[in-house]
């Protein structure tokens, strides 16, 4: 059973799908830094990190620290996106279930090494989609991400993993 919700966030999209998760669940939400003096180790938690370079950030330490039932990857990418992937370089068991949500971006929330490695990848990404002819749906919102920054957090993102809870 679980008894919290444990995130890392760097620009908050997490944070907002962590505080949604928890009202809906009616769990506490804890930042991973806040859960270390609040939770005992073991504790059975729904972890959500942001992704980057497909690391689901925060989750190799919370899987040392807590028992994970489910892990969310918060990202640029529709959701559902990049399981495999995230899977595979986390090394996240198959038999925990593993969710994507898209999150948004917002280039000026970033700071030192994140800042430019995503404004390199703003220039190059944006530039191949924007010259790219027949976009796809999920395609043409990453290119509006990248040129205009922006949230996609919202309860409709969540009903995967709410239903995987039950609810």
């Amino acid at each position: 059973m679980m008894n919290a919700i444990v995130y890392t966030s760097n620009t908050g999209f997490t944070a907002q799908y962590a505080g949604l998760l928890g009202g809906k669940l009616n769990l506490p939400v804890y930042s991973l830094d806040a859960a270390k003096g609040e939770l005992d180790a073991g504790t059975e938690i729904l972890y959500l990190g942001w992704l980057m370079a497909g690391q689901v950030k925060g989750y190799k330490l919370a899987a040392k620290l807590y028992k994970i039932a489910a892990v969310c990857g918060v990202g640029m990418g529709a959701g559902g996106s990049q399981i495999k992937e995230v899977r595979k370089g986390n090394a996240i068991p198959e038999n925990i279930p593993l969710f994507t949500l898209q999150g948004g971006f917002v280039l000026n929330k970033l700071h030192g090494i994140y800042k430019f490695m995503m404004t390199t990848m703003k220039r190059t990404v944006g530039k191949k989609l924007a010259a790219k002819q027949d976009k796809t749906a999920d395609e043409q919102d990453m290119l509006d991400l990248l040129l205009h920054g922006g949230s996609r957090v919202s309860e409709e993102n969540l009903r995967p993993v709410l239903e995987w809870c039950g609810k």
